[in-house]
């Protein structure tokens, strides 16, 4: 059984992003990674984003009811990792609400009891730098959010040994 190797990030849901904005980057010394009406990254170290702030009126199938605090991020040290915790949560009927290769992560999104959300993630890339680099690039300036995926297409595709990095990317997405 693998646990994660690192608490990656909080997302803050609200309805008015730049106070919050500002708040962060003042308590945290941070500054923003990326940033358009719908959403806003802060980092403060070597990660591509640490706190990320969502206003939902932008994306009209999620639930805009909720402010506060939107899911915290859990990074697995491997795609297989990640693979074999979603076999195992499956097997105690748990299952992701929500499935997305993000660009910098491949997640999973799963709700407790009381609708407190965790995102069990892999890293996409194997630095930061690189990481930081496609945040700051042409496509996921023109889908920050990313392309959802069936998780048992991808489980069945990591089992018959389909390399773990085409498993990984995100489609390629029209600018």
């Amino acid at each position: 059984m693998a646990s994660p190797i690192k608490l990656a990030h909080v997302v803050f849901q609200t309805n008015w992003i730049p106070p919050l904005r500002d708040f962060w980057c003042e308590v945290l010394e941070g500054r923003v990674q990326f940033e358009n009406e719908a959403t806003c990254f802060i980092c403060y170290d070597e990660e591509h984003h640490r706190i990320a702030l969502l206003n939902l009126d932008n994306y009209g199938s999620l639930d805009r009811s909720r402010v506060g605090m939107h899911h915290a991020a859990f990074t697995y040290k491997t795609l297989g990792d990640l693979v074999a915790t979603y076999e195992r949560l499956r097997g105690r009927e748990i299952l992701p609400w929500w499935t997305i290769r993000h660009g910098p992560t491949l997640s999973m999104y799963y709700e407790d009891p009381d609708g407190n959300r965790a995102e069990p993630q892999v890293d996409v890339y194997k630095t930061a730098e690189a990481a930081n680099e496609y945040m700051l690039g042409p496509e996921f300036a023109a889908n920050p959010i990313g392309v959802e995926f069936d998780p048992e297409d991808l489980v069945k595709s990591f089992h018959d040994g389909v390399p773990e990095r085409e498993l990984l990317v995100r489609p390629p997405q029209l600018l």
